[in-house]
């Protein structure tokens, strides 16, 4: 008898006729003698409602009371999928974050996971039942309701399958695994069967939006086999696990893509040590994620650092900027919203060099500029203009060889 984690985004619990298809679906794994325990996100766009709520109530939103009201929508999955397997005939009971023991930090709204119990998991599942869990959110030291920001429903089902030991953690979405490309930019994306690691780790790092990234390390620092899988098909899918690739494999996995970043440029800065520390303490202190950073060669005494961040994170960031960009007697600072990040990511890269020159190569022979670089072991990935994404895109998968031959034919997710 095995132990599985399964996860239900929020598509796959968007109506009632979602949640009864994965009731079926649990209690096909629990009749085939597995101990199950589900983890639920809010159903479709339940969280963007009481987003909107939120917005329309109030300009004021202290991060304790939108905690507090975001974590409704997993609640209400979580109880209706209980119902739906009873219907079904089979035991499930349902915890919120608080109740199986999911301990956060204090931070509101970006919470981090410092421990699971998970006894009244354990205490459930030894008496037979379906145990049903509310994604996304837990409770801090301070004994206050948190949640775990973007992707926080695939964090909590692999740090309860570490802290549970479970045989594997299944991640249903709304596409039937890892592709080499997003199939919406390149139709000629093909389903990877595998990926290791840390090469999930670069994707979801580079803005893959299968996975989050936390889970991926989560997953990793616990040794958790993950299965990405659709809910909407039922099919194997792609396993992300520790097995390295073998000489077989390509040595590129795929081409990420990534929109939601933009770019902040600190133009003439003076050179002289301590002006990167007085630029982004501020922002590290200001939970703004910063991404690529290029300092460029020092000219008559100044220099120009730009730097990427998420979209998200500019409101906070513009007066964090401006006045530090004032305080250290920069010339200015300059924005652009409108470019795009494309990375190539393949752990084969570690023995093969020369995957650099020829990706820059493919770029300059369709004419698209790049405007940052940045590198590590296993991914390349450099900054465009958004205008370029698909072209450049399709342009690197055929030059890898990562086409498949044929347009991608499967219902393709919404954009999120």
């Amino acid at each position: 008898m095995a132990l599985i984690v399964q996860k239900y985004g929020g598509t796959s619990v968007a109506d009632p006729d979602r949640i009864r298809a994965v009731a079926e679906h649990v209690a096909f794994t629990k009749r085939h003698g597995d101990d199950v325990v589900v983890v639920v996100s809010a159903m479709g766009k339940a969280t963007d409602n009481l987003l909107k709520l939120a917005n329309d109530v109030s300009r004021t939103q202290p991060g304790r009371e939108m905690d507090m009201l975001l974590t409704t929508g997993e609640r209400v999955s979580m109880a209706l999928l209980c119902m739906a397997l009873a219907d079904v005939g089979v035991d499930a009971m349902s915890f919120t974050g608080s109740q199986v023991g999911i301990i956060t930090d204090t931070v509101h709204m970006k919470a981090k996971i410092l421990e699971v119990k998970g006894d009244r998991v354990r205490e459930a599942l030894a008496a037979g039942k379906v145990c049903v869990v509310a994604g996304f959110q837990g409770i801090s030291t301070a004994k206050e309701i948190t949640t775990l920001g973007r992707g926080g429903s695939d964090t909590t089902a692999v740090a309860l399958a570490a802290a549970l030991d479970a045989d594997s953690c299944e991640i249903y979405t709304d596409v039937t695994g890892v592709f080499t490309a997003d199939p919406r930019i390149v139709p000629q994306a093909r389903k990877l069967q595998h990926v290791n690691f840390d090469e999930m780790l670069e994707m979801a790092g580079a803005g893959s939006k299968v996975l989050a990234l936390r889970s991926v390390e989560f997953a990793r620092n616990h040794n958790v086999p993950l299965h990405v899988r659709s809910s909407f098909t039922w099919e194997h899918g792609t396993w992300v696990t520790s097995q390295e690739p073998s000489m077989e494999d390509p040595i590129i996995s795929g081409v990420v893509t990534d929109i939601s970043e933009a770019k902040v440029t600190v133009v003439a800065v003076p050179d002289r040590p301590g002006i990167s520390a007085a630029l982004f303490e501020p922002l590290a202190g200001a939970n703004v994620n910063v991404d690529m950073i290029v300092q460029n060669t020092s000219h008559d005494g100044t220099t120009d650092i730009s730097f990427t961040m998420p979209k998200a994170d500019v409101a906070a960031a513009s007066a964090i900027v401006e006045r530090v960009a004032a305080e250290v007697g920069a010339r200015g600072v300059e924005h652009d919203a409108e470019i795009a990040k494309i990375s190539l990511v393949g752990a084969g890269m570690k023995t093969s060099p020369g995957i650099a020159a020829k990706m820059f190569r493919v770029l300059a022979d369709e004419g698209i500029n790049i405007q940052m670089i940045s590198t590590s072991t296993i991914r390349i990935s450099v900054v465009t203009p958004v205008a370029d994404l698909e072209r450049a895109s399709r342009a690197l998968h055929s030059a890898f060889g990562l086409d498949s031959g044929q347009a991608y034919s499967a219902p393709l997710p919404e954009r999120k």
